[in-house]
């Protein structure tokens, strides 16, 4: 791999890599062949081993004279030589000879490491095993061109080892080509992406928001990258900053990934299975530098790229600027970018909704007043006398429920219904233009058309495959495992989640279980406030919670019952999910998906299906199933020997409501409190560990590396677009129930992007830059979430709410909802003795079959139901026709950036300007045509 590149930066390499330079700079620690600031050549190293001079832990190792003590000044992330960018740091930790010399007799082996004198220890072959790999790893990274540079930190009992790798640049610019790299051929003017900034502007109202922020990316017309027309781009001879830090990174770590460590055939291949072997203990690039601001003065240019982002972006302070997405980009790559920059625009589009539905909430409340049927049954005194809902309970009037019914109109009532269908509107609009805004930023990142290219099997895959097997694609063998047994293993999964998912509706019924016990233990209090009779739900099957009968109360009980069972509800849904996530991963893995794209897809799924039962199983109870399968006195229906729930006395949208509170604003406050305690407590357990072992140095300035890898692994997305995508959930499938819902979730996603900002800038070790030019399959989710809240809305408005049969009441009685009540409640059948002349909640006769305005009812909600989706949805391909997946300017700009390299890659005009101009280039050398000087003119 590289051999001649290798060659040809021999030369270059002689002062690095000359094992006579130690004399002349410095005495060196035992390190090997890998020492501070000195990597010694496989020329070199085999001497010294041949010598036996070895001792330590790392088989690879040789021993040397320490170093000396005096500080070795640093200039950023440099070698010692100042020059050698570092690029990427492998870290591992190995216990001290001293200490393990008290397990058992300890021989001396290759490397300086110690090895077990007879291997009947199972530990320390697996430690020899690990220091074998390491030294077969570091000779081949050695091989494919890498430079090296080895720290250590260490005390009595731990030796905690850094090797710094650097990419020269024969080795990027191969990799550069082989990767397609995007390299810049014409800057170009920055383009405004906020189209909020472009309104404001047309207005003339100040922007806020807006906030100059110093050392901003250029902007280029890019192509990939091709070494023969080097001369072509823009900045070629600068060596040291053609390729950015990010793509310097990418690079290091395709090289890591490629690398074998031990036998192919095992595919034993890749940094990434060593970690997960714990050959090493991390694997990282660095940050630019520490992320606060010096105290000093200094000049925009001299501040680095890690605190322009901490300064401007994560920053509590700064929750209502615009995020330097372009900084986000240059620093972390576009995977996590793109994060941000989705995560900003659905927080800003939440903002017209948020406003709505407070409006909304606010009409509720001010119109509370008028409602006429509220004032109906708040003047009705004894008129009503409803029949009791449980069989040891009295009859009760509706009059004692006047509060609630007030209540109630506030989540049902004609605006809310508005706000059903404008966020069904919204939810299908926000794609569509989030579509463009995905489009837009791909192209302005050079990802339009990325496409992940064949990709390499998975480290795990790779230890857990059976067998080897030609890839079709590149003709190399690779792990295989047959895809029968996968496809078995994969129902075998889907039997598991089903199960998980019936556990959910064993929880479920608990929860309606407990909002029931919890009202019976309150009557048992003896409270006079909490005593009541309005049971939901009939528990004389069950003795010890069989009800005397007592006076009617108010319903204070279910309302707490109702508010108690949400949080428990939260509860078994916060620890269930914590349960099948970890149960997913396992599951996942052994399926065996060879790649990592199939690995997340497949984790993907399973996780976002069973959090979809999990966190909206019971708001779908509340809304679509609880008060239908009721009955009607003598023919009560019943579930394992219980009455079904019916409704509380403000109706079942206020219960939703309720619901919906507790558990989408509870998970929030859980959440955001679990990301920003966990990592600190993280960073502070590494901190203390890696204080103990520098011991008394630990007061001295530490190095990048050594900061880093302090910090808390990057974790990746995946549970950041989860919990953000089931906040889409509440705020589309049930918003007729909570209007508020999108203010809560805007307040929240508010402190997310400081949260997330923070985590990433200063607590997390520095992810590898990844290329993506959209979100993935989080955006397959969105939609069908978009297109399920429609349905979900319809139904809501249809059969849950009293919409349509007040409108169906005014249309064919009273416009103004006078008798509307009466109407509403049918009288007992003439056979229930207890109370015959009692009321109930039904459209039914005296004999319990359902009157004609009933399934006149149901003929308006289904139709209702119909037409509904069926104008959301013509409207949505409206929108869809109408509204361009890629901007017309951004079409223009495509457009001029092919011409652009086709002219700077086209192999045949260069051979066509040569020709023209053969008798002049004899006669001048070394000059250039005209035609040629003229057709790339622009490009400088």
């Amino acid at each position: 791999m590289l051999k001649k590149g290798s060659e040809l930066l021999r030369e270059d390499r002689e002062v690095l890599l000359d094992p006579d330079y130690r004399s002349k700079a410095q005495t060196l620690d035992n390190y090997g062949g890998l020492q501070n600031g000195v990597f010694i050549p496989h020329r070199c190293r085999s001497s010294a081993a041949a010598d036996g001079d070895m001792d330590g832990d790392d088989s690879i190792y040789v021993h040397c004279n320490p170093r000396s003590q005096q500080p070795v000044p640093q200039l950023g992330n440099y070698f010692r030589d100042g020059r050698t960018k570092i690029d990427f740091v492998l870290v591992w930790e190995v216990r001290s000879q001293k200490k393990r010399r008290g397990k058992g007799k300890i021989g001396t082996g290759k490397g300086g490491e110690a090895e077990p004198s007879e291997q009947n220890s199972r530990a320390e072959r697996r430690k020899a095993q690990l220091a074998q790999w390491r030294d077969r790893f570091v000779e081949n990274l050695e091989s494919a061109g890498l430079l090296m540079e080895k720290e250590e930190t260490s005390n009595e009992k731990k030796t905690i080892h850094f090797l710094k790798l650097s990419a020269p640049w024969d080795v990027l610019v191969y990799y550069a080509e082989e990767l397609c790299l995007r390299a810049p051929l014409q800057a170009q003017p920055h383009l405004e992406l906020n189209t909020s900034a472009q309104v404001l502007r047309r207005l003339y109202i100040p922007n806020v928001m807006a906030e100059s922020v110093p050392n901003r990316p250029l902007d280029y017309y890019t192509c990939a990258f091709r070494k023969s027309k080097m001369s072509r781009f823009l900045d070629c001879e600068n060596r040291e900053s053609y390729f950015s830090n990010t793509q310097r990174h990418r690079v290091v770590y395709e090289i890591l990934s490629r690398t074998v460590y031990g036998k192919k055939k095992r595919a034993e291949v890749g940094v990434d299975r060593l970690v997960n072997e714990g050959a090493y203990t991390a694997a990282f690039p660095l940050h630019e530098g520490p992320f606060q601001l010096p105290r000093f003065e200094i000049r925009p240019d001299e501040v680095n790229q890690r605190q322009v982002l901490y300064h401007y972006w994560a920053r509590w302070w700064k929750w209502y600027k615009y995020q330097p997405l372009d900084h986000i980009r240059e620093y972390f790559g576009e995977k996590i970018a793109l994060y941000f920059a989705w995560l900003g625009f659905y927080t800003a589009w939440l903002l017209p909704a948020a406003v709505v539905g407070t409006l909304v909430f606010v009409s509720g409340v001010m119109s509370m007043g008028n409602n006429t049927p509220a004032k109906e049954i708040c003047t009705s005194g004894p008129s009503y006398l409803m029949c009791p809902l449980c069989n040891t309970c009295k009859a009760w009037n509706m009059s004692e429920i006047c509060t609630m019914a007030k209540l109630g109109y506030l989540f049902d009532h004609p605006g809310t219904v508005l706000f059903s269908v404008f966020m069904s509107f919204w939810a299908v609009t926000f794609l569509e233009y989030w579509k463009r805004k995905m489009a837009t930023l791909a192209h302005h990142w050079d990802c339009m058309d990325f496409h992940e290219e064949e990709e390499r099997p998975r480290p795990e895959f790779a230890a857990m495959a059976p067998s080897m097997e030609e890839n079709p694609v590149t003709g190399v063998k690779e792990p295989y495992f047959p895809e029968k047994t996968r496809l078995s293993r994969m129902f075998t999964g889907s039997m598991v989640i089903i199960m998980m998912l019936c556990v959910v509706m064993i929880f479920l019924v608990t929860v309606v279980m407990c909002r029931g016990i919890i009202s019976v233990m309150m009557f048992h209090t003896g409270s006079p406030v909490l005593r009541t009779e309005v049971c939901q739900t009939d528990y004389t099957g069950i003795p010890w919670l069989d009800i005397s009968p007592v006076s009617p109360s108010p319903p204070q009980a279910g309302t707490i019952a109702n508010i108690s069972s949400s949080v428990v509800n939260l509860g078994l849904i916060l620890l269930m999910g914590r349960v099948y996530t970890a149960l997913a991963e396992q599951l996942t893995k052994w399926e065996m998906h060879r790649t990592q794209t199939q690995y997340d897809n497949a984790l993907i799924f399973k996780v976002f299906i069973f959090q979809f039962v999990n966190f909206y199983s019971s708001p779908f109870y509340v809304a679509f199933f609880k008060g239908r399968f009721v009955g009607y006195p003598t023919n009560y229906g019943t579930l394992f020997g219980m009455r079904n729930e019916d409704c509380g006395p403000g109706g079942c949208l206020i219960e939703l409501a309720e619901q919906l509170f507790i558990i989408m604003v509870g998970k929030q406050l859980i959440n955001n409190v679990q990301e920003f305690i966990l990592p600190k407590v993280k960073a502070w357990h590494q901190k203390r560990t890696f204080s103990k072992v520098k011991g008394s140095k630990a007061a001295q300035e530490r190095e990048r590396w050594e900061d880093d890898y302090q910090l808390v692994e990057c974790e990746g997305l995946f549970e950041e677009y989860l919990e953000m995508v089931l906040q889409f959930g509440f705020i589309t499938i049930f918003v007729a129930a909570f209007p508020l819902a999108p203010l809560f979730a805007l307040l929240n996603n508010w402190v997310e992007i400081r949260l997330d900002a923070h985590k990433f800038v200063c607590e997390y070790r520095r992810p590898v830059a990844e290329r993506a030019q959209n979100i993935g399959v989080w955006f397959n989710i969105l939609e069908a979430l978009s297109h399920l809240s429609v349905i979900a809305n319809a139904f809501l408005i249809a059969f849950t709410s009293d919409f349509l049969p007040r409108l169906l009441y005014q249309y064919k009685f009273h416009s103004d909802l006078h008798g509307y009540v009466n109407f509403t409640l049918a009288h007992a059948p003439l056979n229930y003795t207890e109370y015959p002349m009692c009321r109930y909640k039904a459209y039914r006769d005296n004999d319990g079959n359902y009157t004609l305005f009933y399934w006149e009812l149901l003929a308006v909600r289904l139709g209702f139901i119909i037409a509904f989706e069926h104008v959301v949805f013509f409207v949505l391909r409206a929108i869809d026709w109408i509204v361009p997946d890629v901007p017309e300017s951004l079409e223009l700009k495509m457009k001029r950036e092919r011409y652009l390299a086709k002219q700077a890659l086209a192999e045949n005009q260069e051979a066509l300007l040569v020709s023209g101009s053969r008798g002049a280039a004899r006669a001048t050398p070394g000059s250039s045509s005209p035609a040629s000087d003229a057709s790339f003119g622009d490009m400088s």
